[in-house]
C-alpha cells in the first residue's frame, strides 16, 4: 500500500506543480489584490477539487467525461471564464498604467497600493476550477488507477482527492509566499505592469487552448 501511495503522491505532485490556469489565476490575484486575496483564491481552487471529488463519487463526473455535448459545454464555459479573467487583467493593467502616468509627478504611490476591486477571491478560484473539465477526465480516468489496492474504492478515491487538494494548497500557497517575498520588486510600476500583461495574456491563452483541445 505504501508503494502505491508513494507513486500516487508522485503523480499528483507532478500534476500539481505543472504551470497552468490555476497558477495564472493566482498570479493575477496576487498582482491585483495582494497575497492575502491570492491565498483565498488558492482556497477556492482547492475547494473546486473537493467539488470534483464529490461529483466523481456521485458518478456525475464520469457522465460529463463520457458525454461530448456536456464536456463541450463545460469546456466553453471554462474557456470563456479564463478569457474573461485575462481580458479583465489586461484592461485593469492598462488603466493602472494610465493612472501611473497621470500621477507620477505628484505622488510616490505605486500600483500595489491602488488595487482595483476584482471580486471575491475564493469564488474566483472555485469557479475557475469547477469549470475545468480536464479535472473530470483526470478524476474519472487516471485517478482510479492510482488508488491503493487494499483500500475500498470509495475510501481510496477520497484519500487521493484530499491529497490532491492538500498538495495544491501547499504548492500554490508557497508560490504566493514567494511572490510576497519578491514584493518590493513586483511593486515597482514597470515590473508590476509587465507581469500584469503577461498574466493577462497567459489567461487568455489558456482559455483558447481549452477551446482548441478535446478529451
Amino acid at each position: 500500500m505504501l508503494t502505491h501511495l508513494a507513486a500516487a503522491l508522485g503523480v499528483l505532485g507532478l500534476l500539481t506543480v505543472m504551470p497552468g490556469p490555476d497558477m495564472a489565476v493566482v498570479t493575477r490575484r496576487a498582482l491585483m489584490a495582494g497575497p492575502a486575496d491570492a491565498l483565498r483564491t488558492v482556497g477556492g481552487i482547492a475547494t473546486g477539487l473537493l467539488v470534483w471529488g464529490a461529483l466523481t463519487a456521485a458518478g456525475l463526473a464520469a457522465v460529463l467525461a463520457a458525454s461530448p455535448a456536456a464536456y463541450l459545454a463545460v469546456r466553453l464555459l471554462g474557456a470563456g471564464y479564463l478569457v474573461f479573467l485575462g481580458a479583465q487583467a489586461l484592461w485593469q493593467n492598462r488603466h493602472a498604467a494610465a493612472t501611473d502616468t497621470a500621477t507620477a509627478r505628484d505622488t510616490n504611490t505605486d500600483t500595489a497600493t491602488r488595487r482595483p476591486s476584482v471580486g471575491n477571491p475564493w469564488r474566483t478560484g472555485l469557479i475557475s476550477n469547477v469549470l475545468n473539465p480536464k479535472i473530470a477526465v483526470f478524476y474519472t480516468g487516471l485517478l482510479p488507477t492510482l488508488a491503493p489496492p487494499p483500500l475500498p474504492t470509495a475510501w481510496a478515491m477520497t484519500l487521493l482527492v484530499l491529497l490532491h487538494a492538500a498538495l495544491t494548497l501547499v504548492w500554490l500557497g508557497a508560490y504566493v509566499l514567494l511572490l510576497s517575498k519578491a514584493g518590493p520588486l513586483l511593486r515597482t510600476p514597470r515590473v508590476h505592469r509587465a507581469l500584469g500583461r503577461t498574466t493577462g495574456v497567459a489567461l487568455v491563452g489558456f482559455g483558447l487552448v481549452v477551446v482548441a483541445t478535446s478529451h
